[in-house]
């Protein structure tokens, strides 16, 4: 993907997504510096208000296409993904997106956890 420099400096945020107690998406986002200013200025000091509200709620913010790709125990966000996990599956699936408003970049992974197919 375009649009962020090899090695950013940058607000990493990690968040594990629940619906009612069970935990069913790991999301993984880099919101870098020269990112946290001018209209996304705020972004910054979310807490745990969720970063995806923020992100729709301004009309003016472009999604560009997915990428998905399979995480496999190698992959460093397979590991914190299933770090809660006592049984871990072979493979992961996941999912990223950069989101832009005014040419800044915010790059966010979900990765899915075997969990969500669990839900009735």
């Amino acid at each position: 993907m375009t649009g962020l420099r090899e090695k950013p400096t940058a607000l990493l945020r990690e968040v594990f997504l629940y619906c009612h107690d069970t935990p069913v998406v790991f999301a993984h986002s880099v919101l870098p510096h020269s990112s946290l200013r001018g209209a996304w200025t705020k972004l910054g000091k979310l807490g745990n208000r969720p970063l995806g509200a923020a992100l729709f709620a301004n009309p003016r913010v472009r999604r560009v296409a997915f990428e998905f790709k399979r995480l496999d125990p190698r992959h460093p966000l397979y590991r914190r993904a299933c770090a809660r996990f006592d049984r871990r599956p072979p493979y992961l699936w996941s999912r990223r997106s950069l989101f832009k408003l005014q040419g800044r970049p915010i790059l966010v992974t979900e990765v899915f956890l075997p969990t969500l197919l669990e839900l009735a």
